[in-house]
């Protein structure tokens, strides 16, 4: 008996492309560092400048935690007890926060296995991006060496991408990293105009989206069918279920929307569905109606500030600036980073909000854009954003200034009271290399 076996060149590529990335994500997960293990012993820091995160500031600052709580903020010393941290001439901020973010999602893009971040289909508010979480991607420990230390984790794509979970960046699964299950669903709101050609195009168009009515009113129905479900019915509908923490204010609704017209049809769609919690992400256009969202009490998450104006007669300080001019109208604000190559960028959030203070917003006021002020968006202010008693002991010791490149050396972090280690795989190379041409 004769067995033949046929095979190609393209079963091979096949088998050996397999390997490889087999191999890859062998090496990579052995890099992985450990979760800190939980505290078991007060922690004082001592002598430092604090950033309370609501625009205060301590001098010669005592900060105790035990159990991963904070306990005391102030400048007493004999309030100071167990490990005792010297931070004479440093810095101490609370862990920052990168809402709207993929980390976690996706850790390869030229590998489908391992991007999670869009579900196929258009309306999926019953998409949870929290089980799809890696807690031990390699992006994710380079986030903590920043003060990057949070971060909610978002769906991408369709017309409503799913529903975000906040989670914190040291932990052995998703499980153990989640600090708020569901906080919010994720909505593409229609765009009036789309741009012709791709991006390397020199002829490139703005052209009338000529469904944008219909694509509104089909959101507007669909959120009707969502209110007027019934929970608990014998005909159990997944998506309207993931709706319904929408209209009893258990959850917020996060609208990603660009556009002057755009905004205010939104402002339009939040008092016509008379929904509690709305916030949006980008509001590219939103200095133009910032008394509005003021008004009706609508936050922003501003895209990160450093990119280039969208179009010719914009202000070429416009992304800079934009956190200032909502601010001044009283709105809201806290900054994120999505955009081209955004997990990998998700690092320089506190960079993003040195931007922000060096073009109008006051220093302590950009510090609580990345912390207190994501807090209140997603809802979560009574537990992190802050150095107060009762908070986690989310927060970390740096050097110098940490909105600023050249001061943002992270010397301590604690995430809920652990000591969490600043090793990742890139200080790992950094250190292996930095040694080659030194004879």
């Amino acid at each position: 008996m004769t067995l033949t076996i046929y095979t190609n060149k393209m079963n091979y590529k096949h088998i050996l492309t397999s390997c490889f990335i087999a191999l890859a994500l062998v090496f990579s997960s052995q890099a992985q560092q450990t979760p800190a293990p939980k505290q078991t012993q007060a922690i004082s820091i001592v002598g430092g400048t604090a950033h309370i995160g609501n625009t205060d500031v301590v001098e010669n600052s005592v900060v105790v935690f035990e159990n991963g709580k904070i306990t005391y903020v102030g400048t007493d010393v004999s309030e100071a007890k167990g490990k005792l941290i010297d931070a004479k001439g440093k810095h101490v901020y609370p862990g920052f926060i990168a809402p709207n973010a993929t980390l976690g999602l996706v850790e390869i893009d030229a590998v489908a296995a391992t991007n999670d971040e869009d579900e196929l289909g258009k309306m999926l508010p019953h998409v949870r991006s929290l089980i799809a979480y890696n807690a031990e991607s390699k992006i994710v420990e380079s986030m903590r060496p920043n003060g990057v230390l949070m971060g909610q984790i978002t769906p991408k794509g369709g017309r409503i991408s799913g529903t975000s979970s906040v989670v914190q960046f040291d932990a052995w699964n998703w499980e153990d990293a989640v600090i708020k299950e569901n906080d919010a669903i994720h909505m593409n709101w229609p765009s009036g105009f789309s741009r012709s050609g791709n991006w390397y195009d020199a002829d490139r168009v703005w052209e009338k989206n000529k469904d944008y009515t219909g694509e509104i009113d089909e959101v507007v129905a669909y959120f009707n069918n969502a209110r007027a479900y019934v929970p608990g019915s014998a005909d159990k509908d997944l998506e309207y279920e993931a709706m319904a923490g929408l209209f009893d204010g258990s959850k917020a609704l996060f609208i990603h929307v660009e556009g002057e017209k755009e905004i205010r049809d939104v402002i339009s769609f939040k008092q016509k569905m008379n929904l509690d919690r709305v916030t949006i992400v980008g509001g590219y256009h939103a200095h133009k109606v910032a008394e509005d969202l003021a008004a009706n009490d609508i936050s922003v998450l501003v895209q990160r500030t450093h990119l280039n104006p969208n179009f010719e007669d914009d202000d070429y300080d416009l992304p800079y600036k934009l956190p200032k001019l909502l601010h001044d109208a009283g709105v809201l604000v806290a900054l994120e980073g999505s955009g081209r190559m955004e997990r990998m960028n998700s690092r320089n959030l506190p960079f993003y909000a040195g931007t922000a203070a060096a073009f109008g917003v006051d220093k302590e006021m950009a510090v609580q854009m990345i912390t207190l002020n994501t807090a209140k968006i997603l809802g979560m202010e009574d537990r992190i954003g802050s150095l107060e008693v009762g908070k986690d002991a989310t927060l970390f010791v740096s050097e110098g200034d940490a909105l600023d490149m050249k001061g943002n050396i992270l010397t301590d972090v604690y995430i809920q009271g652990r000591d969490v280690s600043l090793e990742t795989h890139q200080t790992e190379l950094y250190e292996r290399y930095s040694n080659k041409y030194q004879d």
